[in-house]
């Protein structure tokens, strides 16, 4: 799957960002099927009032939950995301925020993840969740 990509000239070092991730600085840390966890600077990705963008954060969830989905759907099939939403519970103004999806449901057709991002204290900045359409390519 990770060839598909980077014949798409997608970096791994984003996968599965493309150039939003880059612009936005994601970066993963860790995937599986089961567990994403990735970065982002809020530095950048700010509001004209300095808060972290919620639209920065909807953008790092679905890219987290995507990759999980992607893994789980396997060789041969990818992931489109159909359905995020997004509580913001807090702000952030400096440093890296983190996101970990988690899947909740993993089916052939569709699978669903519940997205927690905190800030660098580890308070929750934003829950949310996405499910994906789960396709051959």
């Amino acid at each position: 799957m990770l060839e598909h990509f980077a014949k798409l000239g997608v970096d791994p070092a984003t996968f599965s960002g493309g150039r939003l991730g880059e612009k936005l600085g994601i970066r993963i840390v860790e995937a599986s099927g089961d567990r994403v966890v990735g970065t982002m600077p809020v530095d950048g990705n700010q509001q004209p009032y300095g808060l972290l963008h919620g639209g920065a954060s909807a953008a790092l969830a679905e890219t987290l939950g995507s990759v999980g989905a992607m893994l789980h759907a396997g060789p041969g099939r990818y992931a489109v995301g159909v359905d995020l939403n997004a509580t913001h519970h807090r702000s952030a103004t400096s440093g890296l925020v983190t996101g970990v999806a988690t899947a909740v449901f993993k089916g052939r057709t569709a699978a669903t993840y519940e997205i927690a991002i905190t800030d660098d204290t580890g308070k929750r900045v934003t829950s949310c969740r996405l499910t994906c359409m789960l396709r051959d390519l």
